[in-house]
C-alpha cells in the first residue's frame, strides 16, 4: 500500500502527490492534527476550522474512490516521524508521498520524516505542487534566488511560455481496501469555533472553490485590474483561502486566467494579465522563504533595518488592533479582518504602512496579529507583504513612500461606502468628513468615535527620520 500524507493540499483534482501515489497501486490517505505547531505558528482559529471543514468535504470525495482519510494526532511536527513510522507499518505501507511545502521547520519536519520511513525501508517521495517552479531553479545570471519581483516575473513568463505546467489527472476509483476512514473532527482545542457568519463566507470544498474560480474568470477578471484596489467592490477572487489551503492549485488559476486570454500572458486581456501577476508574487514570496532563510526566522530581509528603533507602544498598538484609532479607513479594514477573517489587499497595505510608519511599531507585530486572524493567513505572502509595507523587505517601497490614510481613503473608497460599511456610527456624515471626522468640526465626537490617535504629518517626520539614521547596507558589509 502507498499513503499520502496531505497538508496545505486538501483537493482531489490536480493534486501531484495524489496522482503520483494512486499510479503505484492501493493508496491511504492521512492528515496529522498538530495543535501546538498552529499554536507556536499563530494559525488563526478561523483558518483551523476551514481546513477541517475541507478535509469533511476531501474525505468524502475520497470515500467515493475508496480511499480511506485517517487522521492522526501529533502536538508538534516533532512527533511526526514516530506518528507516521507507526502508521505505515500498521498499514504495510511501501511508500510515502507528499506535495512539498516551504519554510525552515517544514523542511526539516519532511527531512526528519523521511529519516525515520527510511529504517523501516519505505520511500519517501515528495513533489513540486504548490509552486509552478522549484526555488532554486529560477536564478539571477549570478545564480542567486531573485530580489526583485519584475525580474523574477520576466524569468518566470519566458519559462511559462515554453512550458505550460500541466494540470495532473485525477485518481481513478480503486478497490475497497477494508480500511474504514476515520470521522474528521469539527473542532480541536485551543482553537475556538469562529462565527457562523464568518463561516458563511467561507463555504468548504473543492466544488466551492472551481465555482469562485469559474465566476471570477468567466465575469470578473476583466475589471480586475481597475477594480482590485476599491474595497467597495466585488473586485478580487476571492480565492486566497482556497489556495492557501490548497482547496484549489496556482495550476488551475493560471489555466482559467489564460483561458479567458486566449493563452496570452503579455497582451490581451490586461485584467488576466493583472492577476496572473499576482500568482507570480505569491510565487515570488515562496522562493524567497527558501533563498533567505532568515525571514522564516522573524528576521528582516534587509538586515539594516534590524537597527531600526521601533516604539514600544502598548496603547497604540492595542488601539490598532482593536479597530479605534481614529482613522476610519484604519479601522474599518481592522473590522472587516476581526469579523470576516479577510481584508483586502489594498487595505492590508495600508494598515500596515499605518502601524509600521505613522505609529513606528515593529512590523513583527502586525505580522503575528495578522497570521492570528487571517482564513487565508501563509507565511511568506504575509511575511512578504508586511516586510514589503515597512520598507524591510524585498523590492520594499522605499522607506520614503509612506501612504498617507487619508489620501488613499479618498482615492479608493471616495463616497465612503466601505468605511460606512464597517463603522456604521459614522453613517450620517457625508463623503468629505467620513475620511477625516475629526477635521469635520463640530461633527468630532460622531457616536464616539475616537480621535486620531496620532498626527499623520509629524508621524511621517518621525518615521522618515528613523529610517535616516539605519546605516545603509554598504556600512553593514563593511563592518561585518
Amino acid at each position: 500500500m502507498h499513503l499520502i500524507w496531505l497538508r496545505t493540499d486538501l483537493r482531489l483534482h490536480d493534486n501531484t502527490a495524489l496522482a503520483a501515489a494512486s499510479q503505484r497501486g492501493p493508496v491511504a490517505a492521512v492528515y496529522l492534527i498538530t495543535p501546538e505547531q498552529w499554536l507556536a505558528h499563530d494559525d488563526a482559529p478561523c483558518k483551523v476550522d476551514f481546513w477541517l471543514r475541507n478535509l469533511q468535504h476531501l474525505s468524502q470525495a475520497l470515500g467515493d474512490l475508496n480511499i480511506p482519510l485517517l487522521i492522526r494526532h501529533a502536538a508538534t511536527w516533532d512527533q511526526a516521524p514516530t506518528v507516521l513510522s507507526q502508521l505505515c507499518r500498521e498499514l504495510s505501507v511501501e511508500s510515502v508521498h507528499v506535495n512539498e511545502e516551504y519554510g525552515i521547520h517544514e523542511s526539516r519536519r519532511d527531512s526528519a520524516v523521511a529519516q525515520a520511513l527510511e529504517v523501516d525501508g519505505v520511500t519517501f517521495h515528495s513533489y513540486l505542487d504548490q509552486l509552478f517552479f522549484q526555488p532554486g531553479s529560477v536564478l539571477t545570471k549570478t545564480g542567486t534566488y531573485f530580489q526583485v519581483f519584475s525580474q523574477f516575473r520576466k524569468v518566470c513568463y519566458s519559462r511559462l511560455h515554453s512550458a505550460l505546467p500541466r494540470l495532473v489527472p485525477t485518481p481513478k476509483a480503486q478497490a475497497e481496501l477494508g480500511v474504514k476512514s476515520d470521522p474528521v473532527p469539527t473542532t480541536v482545542e485551543g482553537f475556538p469555533t469562529p462565527s457562523e457568519t464568518l463561516r458563511a463566507l467561507w463555504p468548504a470544498g473543492e466544488d466551492e472553490a472551481r465555482r469562485r474560480l469559474d465566476a471570477f474568470a468567466d465575469q470578473q477578471i476583466s475589471y480586475y485590474k481597475d477594480e482590485r484596489d476599491f474595497p467597495a467592490k466585488p473586485g478580487t477572487s476571492q480565492l486566497s483561502a482556497y489556495l492557501a489551503a490548497g482547496v484549489v492549485s496556482p495550476r488551475q488559476c493560471l489555466h482559467a486566467a489564460l483561458q479567458t486570454n486566449q493563452g496570452e500572458f503579455e497582451s490581451g486581456d490586461i485584467g488576466a494579465i493583472t492577476w496572473i501577476n499576482e500568482l507570480l508574487w505569491r510565487e515570488f514570496y515562496k522562493h524567497i522563504l527558501v533563498g533567505y532563510p532568515r525571514v522564516s526566522r522573524h528576521r528582516a530581509f534587509r538586515p539594516e533595518t534590524e537597527a531600526l528603533a521601533w516604539r514600544k507602544a502598548p496603547e497604540d498598538l492595542a488601539a490598532w488592533q482593536q479597530a479605534r484609532t481614529g482613522l476610519p479607513i484604519i479601522d474599518a479594514a481592522m473590522r472587516q479582518l476581526l469579523e470576516t477573517g479577510w481584508m483586502h489587499n489594498r487595505l492590508r497595505m495600508v494598515v500596515a504602512m499605518f502601524l509600521t510608519k505613522n505609529l513606528l511599531i515593529d512590523w513583527r507585530e502586525g505580522e503575528r496579529f495578522f497570521m492570528r486572524h487571517l482564513i487565508d493567513g501563509d507565511l511568506a505572502a504575509n511575511n512578504g507583504g508586511w516586510q514589503w509595507s515597512s520598507s524591510t523587505g524585498t523590492d520594499s517601497a522605499p522607506y520614503f513612500r509612506i501612504f498617507s490614510p487619508l489620501s488613499q481613503s479618498e482615492k479608493f473608497d471616495g463616497d465612503g461606502v466601505f468605511i460606512k460599511r464597517w463603522l456604521p456610527e459614522l453613517a450620517a456624515l457625508n463623503k468629505k468628513q467620513v475620511h477625516n471626522p475629526e477635521a469635520a468640526g463640530g461633527l468630532f465626537g460622531v457616536a464616539d468615535y475616537p480621535r486620531a490617535i496620532v498626527d499623520l504629518k509629524q508621524s511621517r517626520e518621525r518615521a522618515l527620520a528613523a529610517f535616516r539614521r539605519l546605516p545603509s547596507r554598504q556600512e553593514m558589509a563593511e563592518h561585518e
